[in-house]
C-alpha cells in the first residue's frame, strides 16, 4: 500500500501545485518585477529601477500633511491590529470558556456566533455602515464626521466578523485539555480564575498562536469592509485601501506595485515575530 501511495502520490499532487503556482507564484513575482518597472498594461512596460519607490513614498506624491499617506495609512493599520487582536481574540476566549463549561443550548449560541464569519465582507461593511450611522445620527452626526468613527466602527465590525471563527479554535483546544489537570488544582486550593490562568491557559497557548497569526493577517489586508463601511479617502484608508487608491501620473501602475510589495515585506516581518514569540511560550509551558 505504501508503494501504492508513493507511486500516484505526485499525480494527485500536481493539480493543486498547478492550481498554487497559477493564482500565488506567478502573480506574486510577476508583481514583484513590476514593482521595478514603468507599466500601463502586462505587455507595456519598461525596468525603471527604484524610481517607483521614489515616487510612492516622496511628500509630493498623495501627500497627507506633508507625510505620504502609506506611512500614514500603516499607522492607523498598526493600531487597528494590535486593538482587534487584543478584542477579538479576548471576547473570543471568553465566549470559548463559557461554551465548554456545558451550558444548555451551547451547540447553538456557537452556531450563532460563527455565522457572521461566513457573511461577505462588503455586505458586512455595509449592514454596520447602516447600524452605526443610525446610531450616531441620533447624537446628531454620522461616519464621515469624524475618522475616528469609522476607525473603530471597524473594530467592532472585525470583531463581530471574526469572534466567533476564532471561537470556535478556542472551544476545540479547550476541550482537549485534560479535566484531570483542572480536577488537581482544584483539589490543591486553586480558585477558578488562578486555574484558568496557570493550567487552562497554558495548555491552550498553541490555539493563541493561531489565533493571533490569522487576526494580525486579517487586519493588515482588510479592505472591503474598509470601502464599504467609510468609503475610500485618505483619513480613513487602512493600508490595503491606501495602495489601490494609488493614483500614478500618466497611468503608471508601478507605484502601486512599489506599495504592495513593501506592504508584504512589512506583514511577513510582523507574522514571523509574532509566531516566533508566542511559539516561545508555547516550549516554555
Amino acid at each position: 500500500m505504501q508503494k501504492f501511495y508513493k507511486k500516484y502520490a505526485p499525480i494527485f499532487i500536481l493539480p493543486l501545485l498547478l492550481c498554487f503556482g497559477l493564482v500565488i507564484l506567478i502573480p506574486f513575482f510577476s508583481g514583484v518585477m513590476f514593482s521595478f518597472t514603468k507599466y500601463k498594461a502586462f505587455d507595456n512596460f519598461e525596468f525603471n529601477g527604484f524610481k517607483n519607490f521614489e515616487l510612492a513614498f516622496s511628500p509630493e506624491y498623495a501627500p497627507d500633511n506633508g507625510i505620504p499617506t502609506f506611512w500614514v495609512s500603516l499607522g492607523r493599520t498598526s493600531l487597528f491590529a494590535i486593538i482587534s487582536i487584543v478584542t477579538i481574540n479576548f471576547n473570543a476566549f471568553i465566549l470559548a470558556l463559557l461554551l465548554t463549561k456545558g451550558l444548555k443550548g451551547s451547540n447553538t449560541y456557537r452556531s450563532i456566533f460563527f455565522m457572521p464569519n461566513l457573511i461577505g465582507g462588503i455586505v458586512l461593511g455595509y449592514i454596520w455602515k447602516l447600524i452605526l450611522n443610525g446610531i450616531l445620527q441620533a447624537m446628531g452626526t454620522n461616519l464621515s464626521a469624524n475618522p475616528w468613527y469609522s476607525f473603530f466602527g471597524l473594530v467592532i465590525l472585525m470583531n463581530w466578523q471574526q469572534v466567533g471563527y476564532m471561537m470556535i479554535i478556542y472551544i476545540a483546544a479547550l476541550m482537549n485539555v485534560p479535566t484531570d489537570l483542572n480536577e488537581s488544582a482544584e483539589i490543591d486550593g486553586a480558585s477558578k480564575f488562578k486555574t484558568t490562568m496557570h493550567v487552562t491557559i497554558p495548555m491552550v497557548i498553541p490555539s493563541f498562536t493561531i489565533c493571533t497569526f490569522l487576526t494580525l493577517t486579517n487586519s493588515f489586508k482588510l479592505y472591503d469592509q474598509n470601502i464599504a463601511l467609510s468609503g475610500s479617502g485618505a483619513s480613513t484608508n487602512l493600508l490595503a485601501a491606501d495602495i489601490v487608491a494609488t493614483l500614478a501620473p500618466n497611468g503608471n501602475l508601478g507605484p502601486q506595485q512599489a506599495k504592495s510589495l513593501v506592504f508584504f515585506l512589512i506583514v511577513a516581518v510582523i507574522s514571523g515575530i509574532q509566531v516566533f514569540a508566542t511559539r516561545s511560550k508555547e516550549v516554555e509551558a
